[in-house]
C-alpha cells in the first residue's frame, strides 16, 4: 500500500495545489441543478487527477464526480471528489477539499483529504490509523451530545426536498453546544477524524463525498452509520459519524427530529 499512498498524497496535493491557484480568478460556473456548480476548477482538477491515475494504472475502475468514470471491472476502484466544497470555492470562500480513495476488492483501503488553504494532508490506511501531516490522530474524548461540536451540511434541492435536513438541524442545534456548516463533507469527517469535530450528519450525499472520510473516522477510532443505525456503506442515503462515545445519543437526538 505504501506506494499506492505516496501516488495518492502526490496528485491530492498537486490537484490542491492547481485549486489554490486559481481561488481567485473569475470562474467558469455551470449548474447541474438549481444549486449544485461546477467550475473549470473542479474539471481541470479531476482531468489532473484521472490522467495521472489513468497513466498509472490504465486498468483501475474510476468514480469521479464530474465524469463517467470506468468501469472495467477491475478489483481496484478510485473514488474521487476533485473539489469538494465547489459553492464556497466560486464565492472566493477558502473551505474546501481534494478527496481520493481507492477501493480494493470492495473494501475502501486508502483514504486521503487535502486541505490545500491550509497545507493539511488527512491520510488513512486500512488497518494502520489515520495522519495529519504525518502525526498521527485520533477523534475526541468528548462524551456527552450538550458538549459537543458538530458540523452538517444542506442538499442541494433544499428548496424543493422534503427530508431537507432543516427539521435534524433545529432539533440538533439545541441538543448540543453548537453545530458548523462549514460546505465541505470530506473535509468535516476529516475534522471528525481529528477531533476538531465531536460528530457529523448529512442527507443526499455520494460516495466520492464520504469514501476517503469513512476510513479516516474509522482509523481514527470513531464510528460511522446511517441516521437509522445500520452500517454505513457507499451507497447509504445518509451518514451519521462521531467519536463513537457521543454516538448512540446522537442518534436519538436525530431520530427525535424525525417526529418534530
Amino acid at each position: 500500500m505504501e506506494k499506492f499512498r505516496r501516488f495518492t498524497v502526490s496528485i491530492a496535493r498537486e490537484a490542491g495545489s492547481l485549486l489554490k491557484r486559481r481561488l481567485h480568478e473569475a470562474h467558469q460556473v455551470d449548474f447541474k441543478g438549481e444549486k449544485n456548480l461546477v467550475t473549470e476548477a473542479d474539471r481541470l482538477s479531476e482531468e489532473l487527477i484521472i490522467g495521472r491515475i489513468t497513466s498509472r494504472y490504465p486498468q483501475h475502475d474510476v468514480l469521479s464526480e464530474e465524469s463517467p468514470g470506468t468501469a472495467l471491472g477491475s478489483d481496484y476502484r478510485w473514488i474521487i471528489d476533485p473539489l469538494d466544497g465547489t459553492t464556497n470555492y466560486a464565492h472566493g470562500n477558502p473551505v474546501f477539499s481534494v478527496s481520493i480513495a481507492l477501493e480494493i476488492g470492495g473494501e475502501i483501503r486508502l483514504g486521503v483529504v487535502f486541505n490545500p488553504m491550509l497545507g493539511e494532508m488527512f491520510v488513512a490506511e486500512k488497518g494502520q490509523g489515520a495522519f495529519l501531516n504525518g502525526r498521527r490522530i485520533s477523534v475526541s474524548k468528548v462524551d456527552n451530545l450538550e458538549a459537543s461540536l458538530l458540523a452538517t451540511g444542506f442538499p442541494y434541492n433544499i428548496r424543493t426536498a422534503k427530508n431537507n435536513n432543516i427539521k435534524y438541524f433545529n432539533h440538533m442545534a439545541v441538543s448540543c453546544q453548537a453545530v458548523r456548516r462549514p460546505g465541505s463533507a470530506a473535509l468535516d469527517m476529516a475534522y471528525v477524524a481529528a477531533g476538531r469535530f465531536d460528530g457529523f450528519w448529512e442527507l443526499q450525499l455520494m460516495p466520492w463525498d464520504v469514501a476517503a472520510g469513512l476510513l479516516l473516522i474509522q482509523e481514527a477510532g470513531g464510528v460511522t452509520t446511517e441516521l437509522s443505525g445500520r452500517p454505513h456503506q457507499l451507497s447509504s442515503p445518509d451518514i451519521a459519524a462521531s467519536n463513537g462515545i457521543i454516538h448512540q445519543e446522537m442518534l436519538m437526538q436525530l431520530r427525535q427530529a424525525e417526529t418534530i
